[in-house]
């Protein structure tokens, strides 16, 4: 039996994971879908603390973040390295240490009273479900979890590593990492990959692909 901590990205909360988690449990697999907490005022740091403190009470943990949640699971894994057996990022990657999601995306997003509302309409990178899911079910994120920076000292590099590639190939992954910064920390020996080509949210638009993924590095 593995356990599985499961961090969604903006605006989610750990009913995201439902249809990843529910064959993982089915396999006899441990697993807890995390809610970050999407208060007024919250921080980055806020995120990695609510995971760090989830994390002392279990042992050989599958970390598994997706988009804004790698940063997230970074943080925490450099934390309570003892705590993790693997990371894995899903459609995502970890920043080099100090970095933001707005610093990654170029320019902190559009916010309304210090809230990053849910977009109406899906993003380009929404391929393969109903955007409706998150309109109706998302919540706005704290500006602060998008402009507050992440700090990690290196020893989550000490443990194994596996991206999931859904925007990208694993060849278009290395050119990258080879030769844009902030993506340098995403190849090396400690990292194995799996492309699942269905665009940025597959836990709505390939759950039981995902999870069979999530059962192989288990």
């Amino acid at each position: 039996m593995t356990t599985y901590v499961l961090v969604p990205g903006f605006w989610l909360g750990g009913w995201a994971w439902d249809e990843v988690a529910a064959p993982l449990r089915a396999a006899g697999h441990e697993v807890h879908q995390v809610s970050p907490s999407l208060d007024p005022g919250t921080v980055a740091a806020d995120h990695v603390d609510q995971l760090a403190g989830l994390l002392d009470g279990l042992h050989d943990v599958v970390l598994v973040g997706h988009s804004y949640g790698g940063l997230v699971i970074t943080a925490a894994a450099d934390r309570k390295p003892e705590r993790v057996a693997r990371l894995v990022y899903v459609d995502t990657g970890p920043l080099p240490d100090g970095m933001s999601q707005a610093d990654f995306e170029g320019a902190p997003p559009r916010a309304v009273d210090g809230l990053v509302p849910v977009p109406a309409e899906a993003p380009p990178t929404a391929r393969g479900f109903d955007w409706a899911v998150v309109r109706e079910r998302g919540r706005a994120q704290p500006l602060g979890t998008a402009t507050g920076p992440v700090h990690h000292s290196g020893a989550w590099r000490t443990l194994p590593r596996t991206g999931i590639l859904c925007s990208f190939t694993e060849a278009q992954l290395r050119e990258m990492a080879a030769t844009v910064p902030m993506f340098a920390l995403m190849a090396g020996d400690d990292w194995t990959y799996a492309e699942l080509a269905t665009g940025h949210w597959p836990m709505f638009s390939e759950p039981r692909a995902l999870a069979s993924l999530l059962s192989a590095v288990g």
